[in-house]
């Protein structure tokens, strides 16, 4: 039986116009919640919560590197609904794979503001209304969380970062009845997943490497569906592909193992010699 009943509760969700940030909105709306969807582009936001709902959705405009943008999200929440219960930081990017050498300072700098600091600002933005109202935060990390980050350096510090975050909001939380969860997610077929990977000529190349079995891609529902299910459970953490959670615990084995192997493997070091030569070319970041 769930332990957080979402039915009558606010939610906050960043990146919320597409892919998992919609699907965990639909899901929260399935659930009986008022969601207020927040995205960098207003008609985007707006045309999303107008599919789920034209009184108990609202679509708004904010960067999430936006401090005072996103304290006005949240203020503009509370002045709607009468509160907020569950904020998501689901807002992320990637850039184009490129060795740390390779990529530019704008890329690199900008995957962490918004994949990191974007986080904390808005969890730090609904703070308040999270611990007065006893609610819940889910910040998404990633697998990259804890494989090695070759050609995604930014990508994968700022992933490792938001476990971190999230691990000790967990804690930081507990005594104010509110809680946290840290969602680890592998491939999800989004557009941020089709422009990186599949769009990139050394993207196959790139999942060469990965082993065949993780490779497995979910649809956004999926990831959605689980988030709010962590929620319901209050759990403190969300694994998805489920066949990344024995990697996350054997994680203190498999990494020195597999980096040694990755350092020694002839086409790993094929394409890392291929992400090298990037260095100078136009490196878009994809939301």
């Amino acid at each position: 039986m769930a332990t957080y009943d979402l039915n009558g509760k606010v939610a906050l969700v960043t990146g919320g116009a597409r892919g998992i940030g919609f699907a965990t909105a639909r899901a929260l709306m399935d659930r009986g919640a008022s969601v207020v969807i927040v995205d960098l582009d207003a008609t985007s936001a707006q045309a999303a919560a107008a599919q789920l709902h034209d009184t108990k959705a609202l679509g708004l405009a904010a960067d999430v590197t936006d401090r005072a943008a996103m304290q006005r999200a949240v203020a503009t929440t509370v002045e709607r609904f009468g509160g907020l219960d569950v904020v998501v930081a689901n807002a992320g990017i990637a850039s184009r794979a490129a060795t740390f050498r390779a990529m530019s300072n704008e890329s690199f700098d900008r995957v962490i503001d918004v994949n990191l600091m974007g986080v904390v600002r808005t969890v730090d933005a609904a703070m308040g209304q999270i611990v007065a109202r006893r609610g819940h935060v889910v910040v998404i990390a990633s697998v990259y969380a804890f494989v090695n980050g070759v050609g995604a350096v930014p990508y994968a510090m700022a992933k490792a970062g938001v476990e971190q975050f999230g691990r000790a909001l967990r804690v930081e939380l507990a005594p104010f009845g509110a809680s946290a969860t840290t969602a680890y997610f592998g491939f999800i077929d989004t557009e941020m997943v089709h422009k990186a990977l599949d769009q990139d000529p050394l993207g196959d190349a790139l999942m060469d490497v990965v082993p065949k079995p993780l490779r497995k891609r979910l649809a956004p529902k999926v990831a959605g569906e689980a988030i709010v299910a962590g929620i319901e459970k209050r759990a403190p953490r969300v694994v998805r592909p489920r066949r990344w959670t024995a990697v996350s615990f054997l994680r203190g084995v498999v990494n020195p193992l597999t980096d040694r192997l990755m350092e020694k493997d002839a086409k790993t070091r094929e394409l890392v010699v291929q992400f090298d030569a990037r260095e100078g070319e136009e490196q878009p970041t994809t939301a």
